[in-house]
């Protein structure tokens, strides 16, 4: 029996960093201004502590979406597999060039570009794509904020995240 509808679970999965870094914050809150302020100097570690648990926590339940897409993702030793029904592969988070959101498919994926090899495409719906968060911001220069608002954006376009080394003049702007 469960108290909670599916839904809800679901939501409150999405969003579990935030809701860790909120209890974090108050247990902190209390610790600081409890009885005597004993534990002043360690509750108030606990509130830094949360409030950067709860940065990290907004930024992993934006990028998170449903996961019923179709394959199933893998990231383990530096590399991103991707095991779909029609497509797959492997590609080496060393060996990356480019990184695309290609908001023109139904489902949007994300493209993953190296040289000398085919792009890989991964459905940003793919079981296991909350994995990919925490690979892609491990790329040199990434912006994430930029990536989360095209994420959620909803315009049908391909947009390029991140590149190793830009094909563009330092002068031109990718928007």
């Amino acid at each position: 029996m469960t108290f909670f509808r599916p839904e809800a679970k679901t939501a409150l999965w999405r969003w579990r960093e935030v809701l860790v870094a909120a209890a974090i914050f108050v247990l902190g809150l209390w610790w600081t201004w409890g009885p005597g302020q004993l534990l002043a100097i360690p509750g108030a570690a606990l509130m830094l502590g949360g409030i950067a648990l709860a940065l990290i926590g907004v930024q992993r339940g934006r990028f998170r979406g449903d996961a019923d897409g179709p394959g199933a993702i893998q990231v383990e030793g530096g590399q991103i597999a991707y095991f779909g029904p029609l497509t797959g592969g492997v590609i080496a988070l060393a060996d990356l060039e480019r990184l695309s959101l290609d908001a023109t498919a139904t489902p949007p994926h994300w493209f993953l570009e190296s040289k000398g090899r085919d792009g890989l495409a991964i459905p940003v719906n793919a079981a296991g794509s909350e994995a990919l968060f925490d690979a892609f911001v491990s790329l040199p220069g990434i912006r994430t904020e930029r990536m989360l608002a095209e994420l959620r954006s909803g315009k049908p376009q391909t947009v390029v995240i991140w590149e190793r080394t830009p094909l563009r003049p330092a002068h031109a702007l990718l928007h």
